[in-house]
């Protein structure tokens, strides 16, 4: 499967939910790429140094970071992507992945939500800086003001949750990545769900899309 949707659609919390009932692993290429920086591997000291440039990392070293990490066993009976393929050239390069895996092509779900709505869900957005547990003081707040539940540090908010970035965040989304929605039209894969609901409503409803039980 394959999770697309705006900054703050919920891709993430939906992903780990879905993962963990179907006992297959989330794959997000943001912690992939910080895994490779982080033990220093070729591909990631080539990716840093593409990065502290100022620089996207390019497409051929994310599509080999993502056909790596497909190849290992644990993807053999299925897995879920959130943040991949990011474009028109990436999703290309992806069926010619998948083909050469002997696995079949992705099911895509468009998680769709408003402008409006993604301000005030992200606004309202807080992090635990230890577990990175995310928190919502509208719709997901934590038992005590301001603490994460699980280990008492002070939430924080994330820089690029402001008005501003999250603006800026929708137009580079929208100029590069909404494409993809129309390409996965035009391949019949493509199911888009309602994200302006909670998060357990959410679930409940890609649970019955994908006939998860």
């Amino acid at each position: 499967m394959v999770f697309m949707g705006r900054p703050g659609a919920g891709k993430g919390t939906q992903a780990r939910e879905l993962c963990r009932r179907l006992g297959i692993p989330h794959i997000s290429t943001g912690d992939m790429l910080r895994g490779y920086l982080n033990k220093g591997t070729p591909l990631g000291i080539e990716a840093k140094s593409v990065m502290d440039s100022g620089a996207l990392v390019r497409d051929d070293l994310i599509n080999e970071m993502v056909r790596n990490r497909l190849g290992l066993p644990d993807c053999r009976n299925g897995f879920l992507l959130d943040g991949y393929p990011r474009t028109v050239p990436q999703a290309e390069s992806f069926k010619a992945i998948l083909k050469e895996l002997d696995q079949p092509q992705p099911v895509v779900v468009n998680l769709v939500v408003s402008y409006n709505h993604i301000v005030k869900r992200l606004s309202g957005r807080r992090v635990c800086p230890v577990c990175h547990r995310t928190y919502n003081l509208e719709s997901q707040p934590p038992s005590r003001d301001s603490v994460c539940d699980d280990d008492g540090a002070p939430l924080q908010q994330r820089s690029d949750d402001c008005e501003e970035a999250i603006r800026e965040r929708f137009a580079a989304y929208d100029a590069r990545t909404a494409p993809l929605v129309e390409f996965y039209k035009r391949e019949g894969q493509l199911f888009e769900v309602d994200a302006e609901r909670r998060p357990e409503e959410i679930v409940e409803a890609l649970s019955h899309l994908l006939q998860v039980p």
